[in-house]
């Protein structure tokens, strides 16, 4: 729970220290006057000054930025040569700060009851004043350095131009109505506070007369009357009310009121928030003594010493849950930071931390003590405080995860006003909030146009919200960390308070306590009003340390904190965890006394639809870590009862959130069954909290870095995880989870897709309700329920494509001030510094107009996609859920605030994903047309392509798939017909011809773009075919082919494999006229193979063998000719051989590989070089079984197979074999095995042919010669491992079987394929030898 965040060691101490609100920045000063911005995020240094001295770079800078600047050499010393002196005081200046000041000072002043009317509008962001910069300001004894960060310019203000006082202390002030920009106060050394404009660089007022001694501190917060005030401490003594209200145009002011505030000076002052009070100041001095100041009266509350003998120099009001009775944090020059506990009444002083425990060991010398010189809490997280000290700089972080003592109530159905119940000290209270009348409340406020024409919500105003705090007769029996849960119903409350260890559950109807005991953790069953609790015995009461922080006295506080936490593991370790149901009676009733038979003790328990139980995995405790729990163990009320190192947590109470590094991925989760309480599924990592949607859909479960999320139905199927790292609690909303995190707010959009499981599952509950039905009818009619009569039955094919899972995050709120103008690129250059600030909010609202467009019949429109982020309320948050259409939250201060949900860009997908998809498209009529295609690709996401289809503004090739997957095919033609611009394509004729094509002049360019079209869009055209088949819609598949057919008939429009699927779908379709034109188009343009493919599908054998012979694959037709008997093969072998002896006499031999090889077929089809043949008798190549047109043959032949073309699929040419004609037709792959076989003209046939012809058009009736061929039997001098064709199927499936003459392996058969999937694919040209040779 406590654990150190940063640290960043220093050689000197640091006596300055200050947070920014909303960047992970930390400036510090050293007692050496040497100041450093850093990055405690990332633990990088972003900048350092040596303030006290001259800094040679910022002289060197700023005598390099006046020569750019074309200025010359001023004859006086530059202010940057200026010593600064010691430094005062630093702190960040920008549009965050000044916002969140103005914030605090006015959220704690509505606070106060008198304060109700003053405060009922909403808090406006003030206008920005810096112009998207970041300065940092040092005040210094001689000058003030205002440093911007964004450009590194700076501006030093020299104490002569402050009536040459020294600066003690500085403070931003409010705006004043002038022109004179952010104002700054300084304390200086004569009483008088002189305020300087950031515009001018001019004093422009004085606070005279409110002190005699020099100025310490200065502070602005606002009265409960809604007044801004100043209040200024002094060395006298004195505090000094003055007025911050800089309406009157006075020089001079005096002050309001005068306060003798503590003996020997005031050191620092603070303001308080008070829950339901009036804020309060709080004073340190140097006196040592701490007081209250209420500031309606301006009394004193109560006066204290926090530690006696030592002078606070730092002190913080602070508002943290894990320890809701501490107010207020200080330190001393020790080791500790100092919390007072109730302020008000007991103002007790524990120490919250010991900072030595947290060091890393070696940094801290055994003979050092470590000393706080200064501390800042954070302003806007109060888990985080960091501390100067003598070693260095340390940020802590005290547990990040604890949540307020709240929780909301089911809100009655058509009631407007929702309720929460809280906890404060030992009373239980009701919190009743709802959205104000001011507020449409369906709509939020941003749905209707200012005067100037902006969404108000693009603005930073938040919706106004009615809150009422009622009184809660029941008293609640503790007041220390308290964790407040909800049953399922919403009829019980149950109270844990885990370091008592005590809980409580209440019936909420009339607030009785039904149930009670000790336990540290419960969690709630989603689905029942069952409970399961982590029993624990009561560990011996841990001893307090007593004031003075004497060492003897915190050793035995050690010992004896030591005795209780050994006694307290033990109790642990005994725990057991146990299940109980409340009855309809308001009865409780033990279910199961003891859940799992795991040894190891129980941290943590998680409810919902299965019960959560996290077990301890073993761990060492190193003895750093041992000493450590002293003065933690010293507060059992408040908490912080967990840890020093992030290696040892002494109570492990379920809810602290830092594991050890070792412990992060440890399997120790195991999820239980709340009816058989047996374990589900295996172990997995502990995550920090578990959400499940109450509809038992999804859950969420949520680790240090990021959250996964799991889908629960048809059965548990991980989804996929964000990455929203330290995310603190989330709500589910249906499909949408609401996370909170530290300094964010996030919307999580999930959806889990349709995954193979769900279609199954479909299937098995529609056969279930089949089969009851069945057994109804036969329970009602007897065996006549199984007669069935055969009738017409019209079978509805539908298709259920799969969809991926979705996860969309939207940021709604932040603590980011949105830039308002980019720094120096938007800005013309001006004379003055800063120039003059009266044109700036013009140009915002030029600006914020453009945002906003005006559709049809007036209705506003959002020009941007999400809205802007919107203010996160400060400090932990629980999440209650959306309601009347916004996102409401709970602070710590048991304030409700509402997240406007209402941009278009966040409602449509709210809707969407709520299932109301129809009233999300009505509402993206507000959304400008640019973001539709985003949101129809999610509501696709969402599974809602038919209501996707409506939205207006959709891209066509969006609508096309949207088409697709909703089936409205008619659609999604009409929108490929416009991509491809092809409504006038292959209308009047079946098909273009190239005549067709030539002939055409004035619509040449049209259906040059129509083709092209096409060409583009080919695939969409063949999946549009196919899903108008699988749908039997013909006549939309047959305008589609029109269109394709159209594309085939020209040269190279269409790959190969495309137009095969062109010609399988024409014939299945019948278009034979339309076919039969393709192939005459792809003969007439090269195209061969395809043209016989596309013969071949058309069962024309004379048209397929016309195909070859015109493109020149005269390989292919004399096979085909022998396989059916055609009477033109001996003229196609003669045509043949002649062309392959033309190209051995013509060609000069070229080595060339294969890509090369490929690459030029693909050019010319023409027969590639057969190698170099020299004075070789001519080539004869036969098919099997034919016998030489020129001589006799006497022997045995061996095949040589043509690399003729080299479009061919490796894995499927056909066997081609010469064997004599006594001699079976499957004749050996090798000859090698019978030597002196061949004849000499074999050896120059071997030589030049390099690869196995092939043809993967082969129609179906070749099958019949070739299945008889290789039925025969084979010879006796085969070789081993020959193989021959053997597989009938192989080649009635269109496939072939390879073979190649060097290789001596067997081939495996090739299986069967559908033709329209064959693709081309690179041949691999191999050399051929003969052993003979």
């Amino acid at each position: 729970m406590l654990r150190l965040r940063a640290f960043r060691p220093t050689n000197d101490k640091i006596v300055k220290i200050e947070l920014h609100p909303t960047h992970p920045w930390l400036v510090t000063a050293d007692a050496s006057d040497h100041v450093s911005v850093w990055n405690w995020e990332h633990r990088q240094v972003i900048y350092e000054l040596k303030a006290g001295g001259v800094d040679e770079r910022r002289l060197v800078g700023a005598k390099l930025e006046k020569l750019a600047e074309g200025e010359s050499e001023p004859k006086g010393k530059p202010i940057e040569a200026m010593r600064g002196g010691s430094v005062k005081q630093v702190n960040f200046y920008d549009d965050d700060v000044r916002f969140w000041q103005l914030w605090r000072n006015r959220s704690a002043a509505a606070e106060a009851p008198s304060a109700v009317n003053q405060f009922a509008s909403p808090f406006n962001s003030p206008p920005p004043s810096t112009k998207g910069r970041h300065f940092l300001v040092i005040c210094c004894e001689n000058k003030a350095i205002f440093l911007d960060l964004v450009t590194m310019r700076g501006r030093d203000v020299p104490k002569q131009e402050l009536d040459n006082k020294s600066l003690l202390c500085m403070e931003f002030l409010s705006r004043s109505v002038g022109g004179d920009g952010p104002l700054v106060a300084f304390g200086g050394s004569d009483g008088v506070i002189r305020v300087l404009s950031m515009i001018t660089w001019k004093l422009v007022r004085r606070y005279t007369g409110g002190h005699k001694g020099s100025i310490s501190c200065l502070m602005t917060f606002m009265a409960s009357s809604g007044e801004a005030l100043l209040v200024s401490g002094a060395s006298d003594g004195l505090l000094v009310l003055w007025s911050a209200d800089h309406s009157q145009d006075s020089r001079e002011l005096v002050p309001k009121l005068s306060l003798k505030a503590h003996d020997g000076g005031v050191i620092a002052v603070e303001l308080s928030r008070v829950v339901a009070g009036a804020p309060q100041l709080i004073t340190i001095g140097a006196d040592k003594t701490l007081a209250i100041w209420d500031t309606i009266s301006f009394k004193e509350l109560r006066r204290i010493k926090p530690v006696p003998k030592l002078a606070c120099h730092s002190v913080a009001s602070w508002c943290h849950p894990r320890a809701p009775n501490l107010d207020i944090l200080t330190c001393v020059k020790d080791s500790h930071i100092w919390a007072i506990e109730h302020p008000t009444y007991s103002a007790l002083t524990r120490p919250l931390c010991e900072l030595s425990s947290l060091v890393p060991p070696q940094v801290l010398a055994p003979s050092k003590k470590l000393r706080v010189y200064c501390m800042v809490a954070h302003p806007l997280q109060p888990h985080l405080v960091a501390t100067g000290t003598n070693i260095g700089v340390i940020v802590c972080e005290f547990d990040s995860r604890s949540l307020p003592a709240i929780a909301p109530l089911p809100t009655p159905s058509g009631s407007r006003e929702h309720s929460a119940v809280y906890v404060v000290e030992k009373e239980l209270k009701l919190l009743n909030f709802q959205l104000s009348n001011t507020a449409n409340p369906s709509l939020g406020n941003n749905s209707s146009i200012s005067e100037t024409g902006r969404f108000k919500g693009d603005s930073f105003e938040p919706l106004p919200v009615k809150q009422v705090k009622k009184h809660i007769s029941t008293p609640v029996p503790h007041d220390s960390y308290s964790v407040l849960s909800v049953s399922n119903s919403g009829k019980y409350l149950a109270i844990v308070w885990p370091d008592i260890p005590y809980f409580s559950i209440y019936k909420v109807s009339d607030w009785s306590i039904v149930d009670s005991g000790s336990a540290r953790l419960l969690a709630w069953d989603t689905c029942f009003d069952r409970f399961a609790i982590l029993e624990s015995t009561l560990p011996p009461r841990i001893p307090v340390i007593p004031k003075g922080g004497s060492s003897r006295k915190a050793k035995e506080a050690a010992a004896a904190a030591a005795q209780a936490a050994a006694a307290a593991s033990s109790a642990a370790a005994a725990a057991s965890v146990q299940v109980r149901i409340l009855l309809d009676d308001g009865t409780s009733n033990i279910l199961m006394r003891s859940i799992g038979a795991r040894s190891e003790p129980v941290i943590g328990l998680h409810g919902g639809a299965l019960l959560g139980v996290a077990y301890r995995t073993s761990r060492r405790i190193n003895p750093v870590a041992a000493t450590a729990i002293s003065t933690i163990q010293s507060m059992p009320l408040s908490g912080f009862g967990s840890g020093g190192l992030s290696s040892f947590s002494t109570f492990d109470d379920g809810f602290s959130s830092h594991k050890s590094p070792g412990d992060a991925a440890a399997q120790n989760f195991q999820l239980y069954s709340w009816e058989t309480f047996q374990p589900v599924g295996g172990l997995l990592p502990q995550p920090e909290w578990t959400a499940w949607d109450q509809t038992v859909e999804y859950c969420a479960f949520a680790y240090q870095q990021y959250i996964v999320i799991s889908s629960l139905r048809p059965q548990f199927r991980y989804l996929g995880d964000v990455a929203i790292p330290c995310a603190t609690s989330a709500v589910w909303h249906r499909r949408q989870l609401f996370v909170a995190t530290p300094t964010t707010i996030e919307c999580v959009f999930v959806d889990a897709g349709v995954a193979p499981i769900d279609i199954e599952t479909r299937k098995m509950k529609e056969q279930m309700k089949q089969k009851e039905a069945q057994a109804r009818a036969i329970a009602e009619h007897g065996d006549l329920a199984l007669i069935t009569v055969d009738g017409p039955q019209s079978l509805t094919q539908e298709r259920i494509s799969l969809r991926p899972p979705m996860l969309q995050v939207v940021r709604l709120a932040s603590f980011q001030h949105a830039p308002s103008i980019p720094p120096y690129l938007t800005l013309p250059k001006q004379s003055k510094v800063d120039g003059d600030d009266s044109a700036i909010p013009n140009q915002i609202e030029d600006r914020k107009v453009n945002e906003i467009a005006v559709g049809g019949g007036g209705v506003s429109v959002a020009v941007t996609r999400f809205p802007t982020e919107q203010k996160r309320p400060v400090g932990p948050l629980v999440v209650v859920g959306v309601r009347d259409g916004v996102l409401w939250l709970i602070d710590r201060y048991m304030c409700a605030h509402a997240l406007s949900l209402s941009h278009p860009g966040i409602r449509c997908r709210c809707l969407a994903a709520y299932g109301d998809a129809v009233s999300a498209v009505k509402w993206a009529s507000r959304l400008g047309r640019e973001h539709h295609d985003d949101l129809a690709q999610f509501m696709l996401g969402m599974g809602y392509a038919t209501e996707a289809l409506h939205l207006p503004g959709i891209s066509k090739r969006l609508e096309f798939d949207l088409a697709m997957q909703s089936n409205d095919l008619k659609r999604a033609l009409q929108c490929l017909l416009t991509m491809s611009n092809s409504r006038d394509i292959g209308q009047d004729t079946p098909g273009l011809n190239m005549n067709d094509i030539l002939s055409l002049t004035a619509k040449k360019e049209n259906v040059v773009e129509a083709v092209e079209g096409i060409v583009k869009f080919a695939k969409e055209f063949l999946d549009l075919i196919d899903a108008a088949d699988a749908t039997a819609q013909g006549e939309i598949a047959r305008e589609a082919l029109k269109r394709l057919a159209a594309a085939g008939s020209v040269k190279g429009a269409l790959q190969g494999h495309e137009l095969r699927g062109l010609s399988l779908r024409l014939a299945n379709h019948g278009e034979l006229t339309r076919l039969n034109g393709l192939v005459n188009n792809l003969i007439s343009v090269g195209l061969g193979r395809e043209a016989a493919f596309s013969a071949a599908v058309l069962g024309d054998n004379a048209l397929m063998e016309k195909a070859w012979q015109d493109t020149g694959m005269l390989a292919e037709a004399v096979l085909h000719a022998h396989a059916h008997g055609r009477p033109t093969l001996k003229n196609l072998v003669q045509a043949w051989n002649k062309m392959l002896q033309k190209e051995v006499d013509h060609t000069p031999s070229t080595k060339t590989d294969a890509a090369s090889a490929f690459l030029a077929s693909l050019e010319e089809p023409k027969l590639t070089s057969l190698g170099d043949a020299g004075k070789k008798p001519p080539i004869e190549i036969f098919p099997p079984g034919m016998t030489s047109l020129s001589i006799s043959i006497s022997a045995q032949k061996k095949p040589a197979p043509a690399n003729q073309s080299l479009q061919q699929q490796q894995g499927k040419q056909l066997l081609l074999e010469a064997p004599p004609a006594t001699t079976p037709v499957s004749a050996p792959l090798q000859s090698d095995s019978t030597p002196g076989s061949a004849p000499p003209q074999s050896e120059s046939t071997e030589a030049s042919v390099s690869a196995a012809l092939q043809s993967e058009s082969t129609p179906a009736p070749m099958s019949t010669p070739l299945q008889s061929e290789s039925s025969e039997p084979v010879p006796d001098n085969r070789a081993p491992g020959a193989s021959s064709v053997s597989d009938p199927d192989s080649v009635l499936s269109g496939a072939t079987v390879p073979e190649t003459s060097t290789i001596n392996s067997t081939l495996a058969e090739a299986p069967p394929q559908a033709p329209e999937i064959l693709e081309t694919s690179i041949p691999t040209t191999l050399p051929m030898s003969d052993p003979l040779a």
